[in-house]
């Protein structure tokens, strides 16, 4: 890349202090995570009360996984060619699109294509903020600024569901709003001068490689993909098949994202001081009961399933975060990002193929075929998990990388901690 091709601030523009640089792009992110959860409740909702079957639904968030799959793969190209700024806010403008669209016509083949756009660019923006934020964050608070960055987006996703039982949904209001949400987020970036991190460096995929470093690790994020979209995604459909009131999914779906919170970080904790690989068979058991119980819940009124569907979400969430503690573990530093490259493409692909599955099944055996779904995810996890600590030991305690908190519901690309002008360690030899 020429270097004039690269987006360059002039020296004597003074530049935005890091505490509110910061405070602005987790702003943006938390407005574009409120329209998230608004559409992620709206669409099932919508689409059973206009009488479709309950899979198609299904297969729009299917769609809404691919558009992230591509995010996952493409965003480093496209922040490699216009710069962190540039690329976000053009992916927020797709998103507008992808609102607008479901807004202006009700045709089902609209909606899978816009929301597969709509998956491309949350993904994208996702990951290009997390590359922001740890270029910006210097290493004595990089790690609380994550953890905020992560608990504030889960949680607006949460208001984002909430809100699903304050408006009318016979219209076109719902996308209008996500609208107005997205665009206003595109004012804290617009707005601050924060010097964008440097153009990153192309990153290679090497499965065989991750394989020998961390079979429990790659495993996990193939694992958790699917576990935390199905939960996230058909939550909502579930309670409308179950007769629940607007405002009552709504609720469901805010408390939720706590259960997410207060089961992973007490979890994530306990893996820093015993074998990671202990409480992910302890999450993969909860994972699989709770699934069980889900299935078995029709009739159990609101509150226990906000309490079941919440510690159902936390424990998959604690999946996908422990997996990659523990592939760290294993890792060499100098491998850590095209590690970390290899099992997001891991995430990325069950987080299409699981909820397809899912999706299909939902035509022969109803609305509780997520369920069934992700509990024989977690029983053959568990069971590897089982079998891969009899073929190696644990790590020891003194190498274990601190345990940081992650969301399971969006892509992670190491690919944009890399600048291109780093030279300490060749990853494309990876």
């Amino acid at each position: 890349m020429s270097q004039d091709s690269v987006p360059t601030y002039s020296s004597d523009i003074p530049l935005t202090k890091p505490p509110l640089a910061v405070a602005s792009i987790i702003l943006s992110m938390s407005l574009i995570a409120v329209g998230a959860g608004l559409m992620v409740a709206y669409i099932p909702i919508r689409l059973v009360d206009r009488g479709f079957d309950p899979s198609v639904p299904g297969w729009i968030l299917t769609a809404t996984s691919v558009g992230g799959f591509f995010a996952c793969i493409g965003t480093g190209h496209i922040v490699r060619r216009v710069g962190h700024a540039r690329a976000f806010m053009s992916l927020v403008a797709l998103m507008v699109l992808s609102h607008l669209a479901i807004a202006a016509t009700e045709a089902v083949w609209v909606w899978l294509v816009a929301r597969m756009g709509y998956g491309l660019s949350i993904a994208g923006v996702f990951i290009i903020a997390q590359s922001w934020l740890n270029d910006a964050c210097p290493n004595n608070w990089r790690g609380r600024v994550m953890a905020a960055f992560y608990m504030s987006y889960i949680l607006c996703i949460g208001v984002g569901g909430f809100l699903v039982g304050q408006i009318d949904l016979t219209g076109s209001e719902a996308p209008i709003v996500a609208i107005a949400f997205a665009t206003l987020a595109i004012l804290p970036i617009g707005m601050t001068n924060l010097r964008a991190p440097l153009p990153p460096e192309s990153v290679s995929v090497a499965f065989r490689a991750v394989w020998k470093i961390s079979p429990v690790g790659l495993t996990g994020l193939l694992a958790a993909g699917g576990l935390t979209m199905m939960v996230q995604g058909f939550a909502p459909l579930y309670a409308k098949s179950e007769g629940y009131t607007q405002s009552e999914i709504g609720l469901l779906l805010f408390l939720m994202q706590f259960g997410m919170i207060f089961v992973q970080m007490p979890l994530g904790a306990l893996s820093d001081r015993i074998d990671r690989r202990i409480v992910l068979v302890l999450t993969s058991a909860l994972v699989a009961i709770f699934a069980a119980i889900a299935t078995q819940s029709s009739g159990i009124g609101l509150w226990p399933l906000i309490v079941l569907f919440g510690l159902w979400a936390g424990a998959g969430e604690t999946v996908y975060a422990v997996s990659n503690a523990h592939a760290n573990d294993r890792a060499d530093p100098q491998y850590y990002v095209s590690l970390s490259m290899t099992m997001l493409f891991a995430w990325s692909v069950s987080a299409v193929v699981m909820p397809g599955i899912a999706s299909a099944l939902t035509q022969v055996i109803g609305v509780t075929a997520y369920m069934y779904v992700a509990l024989v995810i977690a029983v053959i996890y568990g069971l590897f998990v089982l079998y891969r600590m009899t073929r190696r030991e644990a790590v020891v305690q003194d190498d274990q990388e601190a345990y940081e908190p992650l969301a399971g519901q969006a892509a992670y690309s190491p690919e944009l901690l890399v600048p291109a002008s780093a030279d300490d360690v060749d990853q494309k030899e990876f």
